[in-house]
């Protein structure tokens, strides 16, 4: 009987005893204590009630120090054992660098099968929490000499478990909460510049999708500064009111795919790849509504639904490409960056891959990539745009100027004269208007021909450019008849505007070529326009009156009216 009493007492120390000696101690070094990575246990507690007493008992599985588990592990308990084989206790940390982005986080201390130490963090009251520092939880313990310390965690996390343990002496503790996050830092300070970038170009083009441009890489940022840590180590901001940022993790499809409806012009031109986007579309609206009610519960399909989302947009790329969209092709390069590495992360939020730097921050990686090839079409559209605009500026030129003498057309000063008329009506100021005809041209023409002819023509021109304002409106009206209007000038300036023209074409020499010399003069007319009683076209023709009048009386001279009925006033 005492035998029996003997063997269950035995038995019932060896069951206790089972889950510490089935564990494989990790020894710290003699020297400097840095351990990143090494195998570590854990379990799933599905029902989510089990308690460290519970827990310690049930079967572990192995996995490594830096871990992800996807979403079916909300609640997971993990367990290190440490030996310290020497003959000195050694003080350490050990770090959870990825605790910001968990609901809860419990520690439990164990030596020799009994509780050393207990921390419970609630993350949404860790802001003021000691053992919370810039995102990572740092837990202080004693590893006594010959002896070994088995360290359990439990890490609530709201939809996908991604789980990283960390273990330092106080050097190392120090060096690792001082650095990291850089590479984080720059991706959002390079999407913060096309941001700043970005929105510059939509006030100057007012294209809506560069507003579509700007929310993507809102969202892209924000998620990558969230997910990272970068909030968390620049705010030191954790818990629910953090966590609901993650929904921009579902905004940044949704603005991609409207970038892709404004950018490719589906609603136009390509109605089949607009419904399959409008559907992708409409999909990722409900999952953000629902998010705005459960996030941790819409979150859990995201990485589903991002591959699905990859699928789609890279279909519906590939089939603008077979019908030749011009822009779809640098869209798929970028594209595809984003859809190779977020691949990649979602195979590791599922769980499916091992931790590693492409696999864990292949989503921000992707982000950016295409972020700077989108902000590449969007700048290769504009010069595009540009192209367009300045060839239709050049035809609008061409069908408004004389090919010759590059002066406005009759057409366009007709049209141009009524604007600056409206305008006279409206300021009060004055306007004048200049005829002028080159005297005895066509002889100039039959005596040496029409390529001469063009040249006094060509010079002329040039002569009214010259002692004319930028202001001014100067046309050939056809042949050898030209046309001057000049806003804020009365009759006296107009007379002193005409009288300049008129002596610059006297003394001006015009080599015709193989010693030829051509000299020519004008006869010009004048005219005060009556904004209030008149047109463009009533005062030239009292304008043409005033030439004809010069040439009646010698050529070479100045006529002009002092105003809708007035007489004329010869120089």
């Amino acid at each position: 009987m005492a035998l029996g009493r003997l063997l269950l007492v035995v038995l019932m120390l060896s069951l206790v005893s089972l889950p510490a000696l089935a564990l494989e101690s990790v020894a710290p070094g003699e020297q400097g204590v840095a351990l990143t990575d090494f195998p570590i246990e854990y379990f799933i507690d599905g029902p989510q009630t089990k308690d460290y007493e519970t827990v310690r008992l049930e079967s572990f599985d192995q996995t490594m120090s830096t871990t992800t588990l996807g979403t079916r592990a909300a609640v997971t308990w993990y367990r290190v054992s440490l030996h310290n084989s020497g003959t000195d206790d050694r003080s350490l940390f050990l770090h959870l660098p990825k605790a910001y982005h968990v609901r809860s986080i419990d520690i439990v201390e164990e030596r020799s099968s009994r509780v050393v130490n207990r921390l419970s963090v609630n993350l949404n009251e860790a802001d003021a929490h000691p053992a919370m520092y810039r995102g990572t939880l740092v837990y202080p313990f004693e590893l006594q000499a010959g002896k070994t310390t088995v360290v359990y965690v439990r890490s609530h996390a709201y939809s996908h478990q991604w789980f990283s343990l960390k273990v330092y002496d106080d050097e190392n503790s120090r060096r690792a909460l001082a650095g990291g996050h850089l590479d984080i830092a720059l991706m959002v300070g390079m999407m913060l510049a096309l941001v700043f970038y970005n929105g510059l170009l939509y006030f100057a083009t007012s294209k809506k999708e560069n507003i579509y441009y700007s929310l993507y890489l809102i969202s892209g940022l924000v998620w990558i500064a969230l997910s990272y840590g970068l909030v968390a180590k620049a705010f030191n901001a954790y818990g629910d009111a953090v966590f609901v940022l993650n929904l921009s993790l579902i905004t940044m499809p949704i603005f991609l795919l409207l970038f892709m409806m404004a950018i490719f012009e589906t609603h136009e031109y390509f109605r089949t790849e607009h419904r399959v986007l409008q559907g992708m579309l409409a999909l990722l609206v409900v999952t953000f509504v629902y998010g705005l009610f459960d996030i941790a519960t819409a979150l859990k399909p995201a990485s589903s639904l991002a591959a699905l989302m990859m699928v789609v947009t890279f279909s519906v790329s590939i089939s603008l490409f077979r019908k030749g969209h011009p822009l779809v092709k640098f869209f798929l390069v970028g594209h595809t960056f984003f859809v190779v590495f977020n691949g990649f992360a979602v195979l590791y939020y599922k769980g499916l891959v091992q931790p590693n730097y492409i696999n864990s921050h292949g989503v921000g990686i992707g982000i950016v990539l295409e972020a700077l090839t989108l902000a590449f079409i969007i700048s290769y559209r504009i010069k595009v745009l540009e192209d367009i605009r300045s060839k239709q500026d050049e035809l609008k030129r061409q069908a408004s100027t004389d090919p010759l003498t590059r002066l406005f057309n009759r057409r366009y000063f007709m049209a141009e004269g009524e604007y600056v008329l409206e305008q006279a009506r409206t300021s009060g100021e004055p306007l004048s208007v200049i005829a002028i005809d080159i005297d005895h041209f066509k002889a100039v023409n039959d005596t040496h021909g029409h390529n001469v002819g063009d040249l006094v023509l060509v010079e002329v021109a040039s002569v009214f450019r010259q002692f004319s304002r930028d202001r001014d409106l100067v046309a050939r009206f056809g042949g050898e008849e030209f046309v001057i209007l000049l806003p804020g000038a009365d009759l006296a300036e107009a007379f002193g505007c005409a009288e300049r023209i008129r002596n610059a074409v006297e003394a001006m020499i015009i080599d015709g070529g193989d010693g030829l010399v051509v000299q020519v003069t004008v006869s010009v007319g004048v005219a005060e326009v009556n904004p209030l009683l008149e047109s463009v076209e009533g005062a030239v023709k009292r304008a043409d009156r005033s030439l004809y009048e010069a040439k009646a009386g010698g050529r070479n001279r100045v006529c002009g009216y002092d105003g809708p009925a007035g007489k004329a006033l010869p120089t």
